[in-house]
């Protein structure tokens, strides 16, 4: 659970990282990170990464097509060959 939400804070932070980064790469004058953030466009940059985190966890969900009570069998290996992870309907 907590890799979920690492991972969800890292996607919206992408654009101000992208953003601090250009401004780094870009000015000859490095003042800092604090003046640089202090002059930046946050409520853009975190509209952004909503936006991004939104859009992301929308593509996430629609790849996978399990229903809620599935149980999930691992990868295994039989007759020498790699069965892939999947899906199976929990009977009752």
């Amino acid at each position: 659970m907590i890799r979920i939400v690492i991972e969800n804070i890292f996607v919206f932070l992408v654009p101000t990282l992208v953003y601090v980064a250009w401004i780094a790469f870009m000015r000859n004058d490095w003042p800092g990170l604090y003046p640089v953030l202090r002059a930046a466009p946050l409520l853009n940059l975190f509209v952004l990464g909503a936006a991004l985190m939104f859009g992301s966890m929308v593509a996430v969900s629609s790849r996978t097509r399990n229903a809620p009570g599935d149980a999930y069998v691992p990868p295994a290996i039989q007759d020498g060959k790699l069965q892939p992870g999947h899906a199976v309907p929990v009977s009752k």
